[in-house]
């Protein structure tokens, strides 16, 4: 965790005075909870402050401000805009330590800060204006064994992406990032060697996307 810290506050020294001492703070709250390792576990470390949509917003600021008490920064497009309203009040709900581990939340909850009713509203507002656009379930691209395999390998950290979101070479870029991040899953939470059924092949899954892309 140490290292991830050390990592972390790197990426964020360019930011603000006042973002970069809450991030200090947040850095201070991993480091002295018995819970740090498992909040690292929960979401994979995929994108910085300064990488959000609108960096300089105050929800983008909000973000970085209260989402990195519990764990990594989350990216807008992990979920639809309709996902983020539900799931956002379930997180200040945890925050406030009323999550469904009883006196454990309570515990791991002590030293953690909840947005305002103001503040919840921006940052929701927020997320779900740079949410994910998802893929229509009718889309030819599910019917086929790579679509299967792309609804497989993507449902499992996020929303399934309309593949009109980025054009062929962005793809590339995307895919090779979404595999760095299965590594890291696999390091933390599991092991490499498991695999799900069908085997999943991402240069299939890539040559999927390419073709239905943005051109």
């Amino acid at each position: 965790m140490t290292k991830f810290y050390l990592c972390l506050i790197a990426a964020l020294l360019p930011l603000s005075g006042h973002a970069a001492g809450e991030i200090e703070r947040a850095q201070t709250l991993w480091a002295q909870s018995p819970h740090g390792r498992m909040l690292e576990r929960i979401l994979p470390p995929s994108v910085t402050p300064q990488q959000l949509p609108e960096p300089n917003s105050e929800g983008a600021r909000l973000t970085a401000r209260y989402c990195v008490q519990c764990h990594h920064l989350p990216n807008p497009q992990m979920h639809t805009p309709a996902r983020w309203q539900p799931l956002v009040e379930r997180m200040v709900w945890r925050m406030q330590g009323r999550g469904n581990m009883g006196a454990l939340m309570k515990d791991m909850m002590a030293q953690v800060q909840a947005p305002t009713d103001a503040e919840l509203a921006t940052l929701t507002a927020y997320l779900r204006k740079h949410g994910q656009r998802e893929i229509d379930p009718q889309h030819p691209a599910l019917r086929s064994r790579s679509g299967q395999m792309f609804s497989i390998a993507c449902s499992q950290c996020h929303a399934l992406p309309d593949p009109q979101r980025h054009n062929a070479r962005e793809w590339s870029a995307v895919v090779k990032r979404m595999q760095g991040h299965m590594a890291w899953a696999n390091t933390v939470t599991g092991v490499s060697a498991l695999r799900t059924n069908p085997e999943l092949d991402t240069a299939e899954i890539l040559r999927l996307l390419q073709q239905y892309s943005r051109r």
